[in-house]
This record gives structure tokens, sequence and C-alpha cells, in this order.
């Protein structure tokens, strides 16, 4: 099959599912978005209905671009319909065709935000804890005043990565880790590392850049083909081809087991073999312990912890690995919270026009954590885990940092 074809073949099945819409509205019904604003009429309406007139030559309605992306819509339609990727590409076409404002153009760039914040650390820390300045960027640049923003750091993950003697092994794998990872939460990639190498596996890391999950999120869909083609390359360096790839961000993993074909119609030969090979971490490692190959001398750890599985991770339809990996933990006392969305939705929530949207999607998982009063709040997708200690006060942390601690580590 040609590089086109492959692509275009997968953006063909989505389109035609939307035939298969039999109007029941359970999308609808689900769509954390709609529930709580009147400016997004719904998956249904915005998706499989209005998708039938775009393709006779009318514009896409500008509802569509407060759909969040959540990917709610497509997880629970009975007849498959992929709703959300139709919103995705009708969300493209809107920018396309009346172009994407500046805010979108930076948030969509988190490589670039880090590269520029790095030599600056502590200066961009105090400027985003300064309401004025906050205040004025809101004005400007349209990110709420309020909206979770990480910390910048001044020794990226790669740095670290630089120094680190790893272990040597015949079973290998390759991390791919992430813009957060390298910019901002280069602990993440550390303990990663240590947990991957703790059960035997030498760990492979090479140079990488974006996925482009946040530029086909803000509609820029020529930008992120390029990005995670570049991104597929880098992959698979040398002596790698046949490699598991582990990510341990939900929704990177996730554009590269599919959403980089089935909604940007990419291609390219390394993508194709990084699809096939990419892991979330707990993933991973639920099928070593499945193979009884999970080392399991863990220590105890008396923390309560309660559980958030993000969206991203649920659309992987890997049920929630972290919680079955955690609760082989001694001492640990789980609560899984069961709800849908924290809201943020990678950069929507930080959107002036959006923010208020994401908090009211986001207020009955804040109003449970609250409730429980844990001591942590254990999520996999770092931009939830922003939302929710900024919404909450609550210190929210990656499950792996809690399997990092039962295997020793600080």
């Amino acid at each position: 099959m040609t590089e086109v074809a492959w692509g275009a073949e997968a953006w063909s099945e989505v389109r035609a599912s939307l035939d298969r819409c039999i109007k029941c509205t359970v999308c609808e019904t689900a769509c954390p978005v709609a529930a709580v604003t009147e400016l997004f009429p719904g998956p249904k309406t915005v998706g499989p209905q209005a998708e039938r007139f775009r393709t006779g030559g009318h514009s896409p309605d500008l509802s569509v671009d407060y759909c969040s992306g959540c990917g709610i819509c497509s997880r629970v339609c009975p007849q498959e319909v992929r709703i959300a990727e139709l919103n995705s590409r009708a969300r493209s076409e809107l920018k396309r065709e009346r172009g994407a404002p500046l805010r979108d153009q930076l948030v969509a760039r988190p490589g670039l935000l880090g590269r520029a914040g790095r030599p600056v650390a502590p200066l961009f820390n105090w400027a985003m804890a300064n309401s004025l300045i906050r205040w004025a960027g809101e004005r400007t640049v349209g990110i709420h005043r309020k909206a979770p923003v990480p910390r910048s750091t001044t020794r990226t993950f790669s740095y670290w990565v630089g120094h680190h003697v790893g272990t040597r092994s015949a079973r290998r794998v390759v991390y791919f880790h992430g813009c957060s990872t390298q910019w901002y939460e280069p602990y993440v990639g550390q303990k990663v590392t240590a947990i991957l190498e703790h059960n035997g596996f030498q760990v492979v890391i090479p140079k990488q850049d974006c996925c482009g999950l946040p530029l086909q999120s803000n509609g820029l869909f020529p930008a992120a083909r390029k990005a995670v083609t570049k991104l597929a390359r880098q992959l698979v360096p040398d002596g790698t081809g046949d490699l598991p790839v582990i990510s341990s961000s939900t929704s990177c993993g996730l554009m590269l087991k599919r959403e980089a074909r089935e909604i940007l119609g990419a291609d390219s030969p390394e993508l194709r073999s990084v699809s096939a090979r990419t892991y979330d971490i707990f993933e991973f490692l639920l099928e070593l312990h499945q193979r009884g190959e999970l080392r399991t001398d863990f220590k105890p750890v008396p923390l309560t912890v309660a559980y958030h599985a993000p969206c991203q991770q649920q659309n992987q339809l890997i049920g929630k690995p972290a919680l079955e990996i955690l609760r082989l933990i001694p001492g640990l006392r789980l609560v899984e919270l069961d709800r849908s969305c924290c809201g943020i939705a990678g950069t929507y929530g930080v959107k002036r026009e959006k923010y208020e949207i994401a908090m009211r999607v986001g207020e009955p998982l804040f109003a449970d954590i609250q409730a429980e009063g844990p001591d942590l709040v254990a999520c996999d997708s770092e931009t939830c885990r922003w939302q929710i200690s900024a919404a909450t006060g609550a210190t929210s942390v990656h499950p792996l940092e809690i399997l990092h601690r039962a295997y020793g580590g600080s």
C-alpha cells in the first residue's frame, strides 16, 4: 500500500462510520462539554449529522471548536461511529478556512515554549505565579489568568539522560517520554527509567521531539503530520526496529498508537512500525505481570491514593492497568474516582473562552477529591495532573511515581 493510500484508507474508514449513526443520542448524554454549556450543541449534532453537509461545500459550524476532543463520544457510541475523530477533522477545516489565532499557534508547540523557558526558568516560574502578569497575558494572548501552567526547569530530561549510566541488558525497550517530561517533569522520565531497569530492561532513549498532538488538537494538521512523522523516525534508531516503544504520557501514546493515522491520515514506514509497537507504561508492566515477569519486591506504601483515569488513557481501550499494578503494593489504599473528565483536555481549558467550561466539566471530579481528602491523587496524564492540583490544591502525581516508591525509590 502506498504512503498516501495507507493514511487515506484510515480516514476513509473513520468517515464511513458516520453512516452507522442511528441518532440514539448516547453520545449527547455522555458528552461532558454539552452538559455544561449551550455553546456546544453536542457530538451527534456537530459530528455525524453535520459531516454530511460538510462534503457539500458548507463551511464547518463554529461550534465544533467547543468540542474538547476528550473522545468520550466515540468510546460510548454503540454503533462505533468515530464522532470525536470527525469533529477533529472539522476543526482543522475551520482553522484552515479562518486561520488560527496566535494563542493557538503558541500553546500547540510545547517544545518551542519549553526551549524558550528553560534558560530563564526561575523568571518564567515567577511570572506565571504573578497575578498581574497573568491578567495581562489573558488580555493580550488569550490564555486564562487562572489556567494551570507547568513549572519550567533548567535541567531537562535529556540533560539527565546524557549523564545517566544505564543498565546493559539483552532485553531492551525504547522510551518515548514526550514534551512534558523533557521540559517540565524530568523526574517522571527518571522514574520510568528506574522502574524498567529494575525489571531487567535496557532503556534506549533516543533524541525526540513533539508527537504533534497539541497541533492536531488545535486544528493545525499539516504541522501535526510533519511532527509525528519526524518523531516516528526518531523512535527507530539503528537496531531498535523491533523493540517495544514505551510511553508515559497517555495522550501522546494514543497519538502514536492510533490518532496520527486515523485523524491526521499521517503515514510512513516508521510510523506504521512504531504504531504497532507502542505501549502505555502500565499496559506494558501489566503484560509483564501476567507472564510472571514483573518484579514484585514492593515495600509497603501506607498512603491513601485517589486514582483518576484520564480520557486519553481510557480511549486506548486497555482497561485501567495502573490500578491493577498499584493494587499489588502492600499498605496502599486506593480510591478509584469514577468520573469521566477533568475538563482540561490538553490545551482546551487554558484558553480564555473555554476555561470556565473546563472547570464546570471537572467540578464532579474535584468535589470527589476534596470529599475524599487523599494523601495523593494519581493520574496518568500530565495536563490532567496540573488541572487537578490547580483546582483542588491536592498533590497530583503520575501513578508510576507511587510504583517507584514501592520499589524503594524516593
